[in-house]
């Protein structure tokens, strides 16, 4: 039996119809597209509940959603009803259809039905073949084909996802919204009912064209409908008064910036999918933006026409409302389409608070450690202060709070400007493109670039981490440092470790002194209403009032804005305290308000003795410290340098030494003396601070030297200003001594050229070139350094 199956396989005609066979069973295993559909579509974000935001139009000029496997049944019941009623029994073709359709053809002479399933349009639709018997016979052996691979349900979405809606619009989903301004779920039976019919003709039935044909389906559709049970009379009759749409509708635009930046992600590969449910929360996102367009009514008035905000979850990162800029695309001066969330821009004193809790976290100064707040120049650099004063030291708390600049800059050259560039880069910072050696210390002033996106996630590392100290068992997870996100992510279990980038007592006390900054317009008052919310928030202005930021912190929620052009140009009265700040706390009143602060994050926290006057750990001089918490990096930080012990006469009105007083007449006492340059400001704003009393008259002195240049400073290069009327003009040198009323002569390149006393200062008109400065004061002390005056016309 089986030699003889075998011989007759070898007969010529039975290899040819077994080869037929072969060929058609290869041909319908692999004859459907892959994929099915590779249409372009269009790019959609959807709100945290899956209400649409916005979209765009795909690039072929279509309205063509991506693909949704979830139909609402009233569609399905009604593109059944409508298109092929015996749908759920078939397997891809219907005989009695088709026998049906190829009849009423006969008898019109002329194509009136083609008889095709659901199914068999779907294989249309994805193969774009035209009309023909062969082309119908094929469609027949795909459907089948398709029905073997895909469930009824998959069919249908297949279905919904690409059906033709007229004009431009592809998909349920997008005709939904294009002809109803909602979503295909929460469609009436008459509006269902008046989509379901328009796949059939899209070309003739056209919303706004043929409006009594497109009523006139649609009646036919629910009487059908009512017929078959799936509706009742009242329902029908209700159906049929509702109008049908007139004219296609723009879709919601709430999220313009958003959609712009997930285009820009999907083809950076950063998406999979052209439509995506975010994080966004509607309600916020709209009341966010009107609060940015009232707040831009009146910033126009002054030319400055941009501002953008992020709201930030602080558990996950995730974006809650996401305003990239103002919305005014009929101006095109106003440049709207401009994200400056992601845009890279100068971020002023935003950064001082990482490097405050940087310093913290070394162990290089405690929480009200005294920062020198005194005239500063730095191989060229020359930082001011923003209100161009000058208080000589200042505890670092104070420093922050104020946004004082000149102790950032110090802060940074003891820390050292290449180590915090490292920091910032591993806290989520990439807008740093150059090497630390191009920024130098201004990187503390804004002398980088930052994105609101990046600098608002940075601050929520900071709170996350502090969230999660407690809850770890005092550990840290490395995944709390993350750029913000706007889709819904799957957390994993963190990986603890013992140490952090930041520890949580350095972040706690870097918040605590941003919650002392004074709000703009309340004068402290805020303090005495228990309501207010308490926010740690930090305020920055660019360089040239071209950029203003404010960002604030709750445990729960992290707020970014910035205000400024996004053409660059500067506006006076920019500032961060005056444009960002008032819609950053109006930002927060919109959110729930935190009911506990952070938790103080103990584990971290040590109690040691510090000295009350310098703010450092208390040193064997330092008879005034005090017992207080400090982050346990504290240990590590240097002891009060500022306290000395002195001799003094037994009136206590003169200093001593041995060489004039026996050790039986002195009174030896503990002093708190800073730098002469520091004392010359630090004693006008601080009435305790007392001076040291003079030596005895005669009396060698043993201390160093009383004398110190406030400016120049030894190496500085410095340009001699022009007066109004073209002259030559002259620079100001500036001195200060320990004994007040002591006299300084004052000598140039070894010439003498003036005395000083009360103030000590001197006019010079140095020639361009390298000079020498010398000072002597009455008591004999000399002081010398070098400095090189620049020529403007090189």
């Amino acid at each position: 039996m089986l030699s003889r199956i075998k011989q007759n396989l070898k007969k010529p005609k039975v290899m040819i119809l077994t080869a037929i066979l072969f060929a058609l069973a290869l041909w319908f295993a692999l004859c459907l597209p892959k994929p099915l559909f590779n249409t372009p579509t269009s790019f959609v974000i959807d709100d945290d509940t899956g209400q649409l935001l916005g979209a765009s139009i795909a690039t072929d000029g279509q309205w063509r959603f991506p693909y949704n496997a979830e139909v609402p049944s009233k569609f399905a019941k009604c593109i059944i009803a409508f298109e092929d009623k015996r749908f759920e029994s078939h397997w891809g073709f219907d005989p009695l259809a088709f026998g049906r359709a190829i009849k009423q053809n006969i008898k019109s002479k002329k194509v009136t039905s083609g008889g095709s399933t659901l199914t068999m349009q779907v294989i249309r639709l994805s193969t774009h073949h035209n009309r023909t018997v062969w082309n119908k016979l094929g469609e027949i052996f795909m459907a089948l084909r398709l029905e073997i691979t895909y469930s009824k349900k998959e069919i249908m979405a297949l279905y919904a996802s690409n059906a033709p809606f007229g004009s431009n619009v592809i998909g349920l989903d997008a005709a939904s919204w294009r002809y109803f301004g909602r979503g295909p779920e929460k469609l009436s039976w008459g509006e269902m009912a008046a989509l379901a019919v328009l796949p059939n003709s899209p070309s003739l039935v056209h919303p706004g064209k043929n409006r009594q044909i497109l009523l006139r389906k649609r009646n036919l559709l629910l009487d059908r409908l009512y017929h078959q049970g799936t509706i009742d009379s009242t329902t029908a009759a209700l159906a049929k008064f509702e109008p049908v749409p007139e004219k296609p509708m723009p879709l919601p635009q709430n999220a313009p910036h958003l959609l712009q930046r997930f285009k820009a992600d999907f083809k950076s590969k950063k998406q999979a999918l052209t439509r995506l449910k975010t994080t966004i929360k509607s309600s916020l996102q709209e009341q966010v933006g009107d609060i940015l367009e009232k707040h831009h009514q009146v910033l126009k008035a002054n030319d400055i026409n941009n501002i953008a905000a992020v709201v930030l979850d602080v558990e996950t990162g995730a974006t809650l409302a996401y305003a990239g800029n103002i919305a005014h695309r009929e101006d095109p001066e106003m440049e709207s389409d401009v994200d400056v969330v992601n845009a890279p821009r100068s971020p002023g004193s935003t950064l001082k608070p990482l490097l405050y809790a940087s310093m913290l976290h070394d162990g290089l100064i405690l929480p009200n450690s005294l920062i020198p707040d005194v005239p500063t120049q730095i191989a060229g650099y020359h930082p001011e202060n923003f209100d161009l004063g000058y208080d000589g030291a200042v505890p670092a708390s104070n420093a922050l709070s104020r946004s004082l600049n000149i102790p950032a800059v110090k802060l940074l050259q003891q820390y050292k400007y290449e180590r915090f560039y490292d920091k910032l880069q591993k806290i989520g910072i990439s807008t740093l493109k150059q090497p630390a050696d191009h920024y130098g210390l201004s990187l503390i002033l804004g002398g980088g670039e930052n994105t609101l996106w990046e600098l608002t996630g940075a601050y929520a590392d900071m709170a996350r981490v502090l969230n999660h100290y407690n809850k770890n068992g005092g550990k840290y997870s490395a995944d709390d440092y993350h750029s913000p996100v706007y889709a819904k992510t799957i957390a994993e279990k963190p990986k603890l470790e013992k140490n952090g980038l930041l520890d949580a007592g350095s972040i706690y006390y870097t918040l605590q002194a941003m919650e002392e900054v004074m709000r703009p317009g309340e004068e402290m008052l805020w303090q005495q209403f228990s309501s207010t919310q308490r926010i740690a928030w930090k305020t920055g202005t660019s360089f040239g009032f071209r950029d203003g930021w404010a960002i604030g912190i709750t445990p729960k929620y992290v707020v970014g804005v910035w205000v400024g052009n996004t053409d660059g140009e500067g506006r006076p009265g920019l500032t961060g305290i005056s444009t960002a700040a008032p819609v950053l706390f109006e930002i927060f009143r919109l959110l729930p308000a935190a009911r506990e602060w952070f938790d103080e994050p103990t584990g971290e926290l040590v109690k040691i003795r510090v000295c009350r006057e310098s703010g450092y750990r208390a040193g064997q001089y330092c008879d005034n410290a005090v017992e207080q918490w400090v982050p346990k990096t504290g240990l590590k930080a240097p002891v009060c340098p500022w306290h000395k012990l002195v001799h003094l006469s037994a009136d206590l009105k003169y200093q001593v030494t041995g060489n004039c007083t026996s050790p039986d007449n002195m009174i030896n006492k503990s002093w708190f003396v800073l730098p002469p340059s520091m004392e010359y400001y630090y004693k006008t704003k601080n009435y305790q601070y007392h001076v040291l009393p003079p030596f005895v008259p005669g009396c060698d002195q043993a201390e160093a030297n009383p004398m110190e240049l406030i400016y120049p400073k030894d190496g500085a290069k410095v340009y001699v200003p022009l007066e109004a009327d073209g002259k030559r003009g002259r620079m100001i040198c500036n001195a200060a001594h320990r004994q007040s009323g002591a006299k300084i002569f004052w000598h140039l390149d070894g010439k003498y050229v003036g005395e000083s006393s009360a103030f000590q200062q001197m006019a010079l008109n140095p020639s361009p070139g390298l000079h020498k400065l010398t000072l002597v004061d009455n008591a004999g002390n000399t002081l010398q350094i070098n400095f090189e005056v620049l020529d403007k016309n090189k």
